[in-house]
């Protein structure tokens, strides 16, 4: 057996290429993303800065840490705040009369020249005592670090999903497709004797080997690939400056057998479909495909696709605001899109009768379509994968930017707008509203079990503030505001008006009992909290808004903050652009994965379906037609396919962007939609070219 299968590998390593290629890319891109996520795990060692000197660092308390219960017993969360404690007066003192102490840049910390040891017996449970390393804990820029790893994590982390989903789909789709062109071959194995067993040992013995060539060639290219993935990811803004891909060895060997696992699921069920083949198999010679569909495809597929449906159902009717996590729209339409791709033989037939028979070429071309379907669907389905990534992944981003930029021009009825990082107060000009606000955290409990930190705004006048707000108001009067209350959203597991919720302020002072005053729609995450001013330690004001009176008084008298002063649309078309570079540069790392696994399929599959119709496009020629004509039939089925394709991933795409489009509206937000016309453009000419290029070149060689 291993005989005939190193001779098999021989003779047909061009049909095997197509498969290789994949496998080793997705072997590799996983150890690129696996090596950039174990760099993403911790923060890189650096040496401290704002207490270098000091051997011991004193440090308020920044984090929020409360019992929560975990099963029958309790546990401890802990949430950083966004205002850390300054060091008590009295230990300042006590520090100070012992030792030499150093301050910089706040009173939250403080350096100390002491032995580490006298400085802990002293401070006690005061305050925080860093040594070494954790000094940097004092620094500035701790939590950033902390913050950009977390995204970079999740961007890495969908990444290697989808390359996970696309290299399985190629693969498989790969080996299907060459087990169907070989029917003759296993027919004639089967003629000399061969048992099924045999014939489904011969397969995987060929997938074997293909695996783990290629999972080792893979992880070669990984190593090679991961220094570029990081300089890459810097130089788009999606990591920080000091970000480089890690050395860890679990990325290696989880992307080696995760692909040689996947050559062989792939061939698994090739195999047992090509064990069935029967000797008389060897005197077919029939194209037409009959059982294109075999029962387990069609079970899986209408399970994927079922399964897909029912989650972004089920998601949209539970809680709405998922659809709008990049987390949610990433993943659910992959089961969608395998699902519609498994079932693509059935849609093929139906599908071929809208194609207009204009002449001989274009009979052809529709009745060999319609004979082919296994050829057919097999080059629409990598096509599909390509169109409605593009579709789902641009088109849910642009739409959630949109809805919320409309959202927040529909939240104030302001004309004006000054913002800054500390802007001064402003007297309001006569028949002028002047509102202003600033950012600010708040800490609650989710029932008895979680501390959820919410983002909040902080109003300097609450009169002011509820003339020019045009919030989304479900419940109560934003007018009720005052120093004992509180605006919350529904998300707030309390959450009636008249009601008191306990909050922990961004310093960590709490709890403090507020009184629900209003309660707003979800709408897309921007709509509160709201406290006032004594309500926010610490929170400076970054946003002055203005409405009413004239003009020219507004804007002087916003000028006179120290901010910036804009129109409220032009503020807030850029605090939401359409096309953030960043957001478009992680988008665009998914969707290249997609679209190189898409051309590797196509063009694989192309040329091995055009390689064995040289019987064919030979009667072809001697029924009269020329050899141009004979290309064009080829040339034009390919684009047939891939318009099928084209058409099917535009209908994964409507009814994901159909699915968040309620979804919105069932949070009050805008309904927004946008379809990315230039992305889906752009995947779909690219298959194209690539398509007519694959099947013409070896059509018009074997027509020579």
């Amino acid at each position: 057996m291993l005989s005939v299968a190193a001779a098999g590998l021989r003779a047909r390593w061009a049909s095997l290429l197509g498969g290789f290629l994949a496998l080793a890319l997705g072997v590799g891109l996983l150890v690129t993303t696996g090596l950039g996520l174990s760099a993403t795990f911790r923060a890189p060692d650096r040496a401290p800065e704002r207490f270098a000197s000091s051997p011991v660092v004193v440090q308020g308390q920044d984090r929020l840490t409360l019992p929560v219960r975990r099963g029958p017993g309790t546990a401890t969360a802990s949430r950083p705040l966004d205002r850390p404690q300054p060091v008590d007066s009295e230990l300042l003192r006590e520090l100070r009369a012992r030792w030499t102490v150093t301050t910089s840049g706040g009173p939250d910390a403080v350096g100390v020249d002491a032995p580490a040891a006298g400085v802990r017996a002293l401070v006690g449970d005061r305050a925080q005592v860093l040594t070494g390393a954790d000094r940097r804990r004092a620094d500035p820029g701790h939590t950033a670090d902390a913050e950009a790893l977390t995204g970079l994590n999740a961007l890495l982390g969908t990444s290697g999903g989808v390359a996970v989903f696309v290299s399985v789909f190629v693969v498989a789709s790969t080996f299907a497709f060459a087990v169907a062109l070989r029917r003759r071959e296993f027919g004639l194995l089967r003629a000399a004797g061969a048992t099924p067993g045999q014939i489904r040992r011969l397969l995987l013995t060929e997938a074997a080997a293909v695996g783990t060539l290629a999972s080792a060639t893979g992880c070669v290219l990984g190593s090679l690939g991961a220094p570029l993935l990081a300089r890459t990811l810097v130089d788009q803004g999606l990591a920080p400056a000091w970000f480089r891909a890690g050395d860890a060895a679990w990325p290696y060997h989880l992307a080696f057998w995760t692909g040689l696992a996947v050559a062989l699921t792939g061939a698994a069920a090739a195999s047992h479909r090509a064990g069935r083949t029967g000797p008389t198999a060897a005197l077919r010679e029939a194209d037409v495909d009959a059982g294109a569909l075999p029962p387990g495809r069609a079970l899986l597929g209408a399970g994927l696709l079922l399964t897909g449906a029912g989650l972004l159902l089920h998601t949209y009717a539970t809680d709405p605001s998922a659809l709008l996590k990049r987390k949610t729209y990433t993943t659910l339409p992959m089961l969608l899109i395998g699902g519609t791709a498994l079932l693509a033989p059935l849609l093929v037939r139906p599908l071929t009768r809208l194609l207009p028979a204009g002449g001989a070429v274009g009979t052809l071309v529709r009745e060999n379509s319609r004979a082919a379907v296994r050829r057919t669907a097999a080059v629409a389905a990598p096509v599909l994968v390509a169109v409605a990534l593009a579709g789902t992944l641009f088109g849910s981003a642009a739409s959630v930017t949109r809805a919320r930029g409309a959202e927040a021009r529909e939240a104030t009825a302001a004309s004006w707008v000054a913002t800054g990082e500390r802007l001064r107060p402003v007297a309001a000009p006569p028949g002028t509203v002047v509102s202003a606000s600033g950012a600010t955290t708040l800490f609650v409990r989710d029932g008895a079990e979680a501390v959820v930190r919410y983002g909040a705004r902080a109003v300097d006048d609450p009169a002011a503030f509820a003339e020019l707000a045009r919030l989304p108001v479900a419940a109560g009067d934003l007018r009720d505001l005052d120093d004992r209350s509180i605006v919350v959203h529904e998300e707030f597991e309390r959450r009636r008006v008249g009601e008191s919720v306990d909050v922990w302020t961004a310093d960590g002072r709490g709890p403090v009992r507020l009184r629900v005053a209003a309660v707003l729609a979800r709408g897309t995450g921007g709509n509160g909290p709201y406290v006032t001013r004594a309500n926010a330690p610490g929170s400076a004001v970054d946003r002055i808004e203005a409405g009413g009176g004239e003009e020219a008084a507004a804007t002087d008298a916003l000028a006179a903050s120290g901010g910036q002063v804009a129109t409220v649309a032009a503020r807030t078309a850029a605090d939401h652009p359409p096309g953030n570079p960043q957001a478009r540069a992680g988008l665009a790392l998914v969707l290249g994965i997609a679209v190189v696994y898409t051309l590797i399929a196509l063009v694989n599959t192309l040329l091995m379906a055009t390689s064995v119709r040289g019987g064919e496009l030979s009667s072809l020629r001697l029924a009269g037609a020329t050899r141009a004509q004979t290309v064009r039939v080829v040339a034009g089925e390919a684009l047939f396919a891939v318009a099928i394709g084209t058409v099917l991933g535009l209908g994964v795409t409507a009814l994901c962007l159909g699915t968040l489009g309620a979804g919105l509206a069932a949070l009050s937000a805008p309904a927004a939609l946008a379809l990315p016309w230039a992305a889906v453009g752009a995947v779909a000419v690219t298959c194209a070219a690539a398509a007519v290029a694959a099947a013409a070149l070896p059509a018009w060689r074997l027509t020579r």
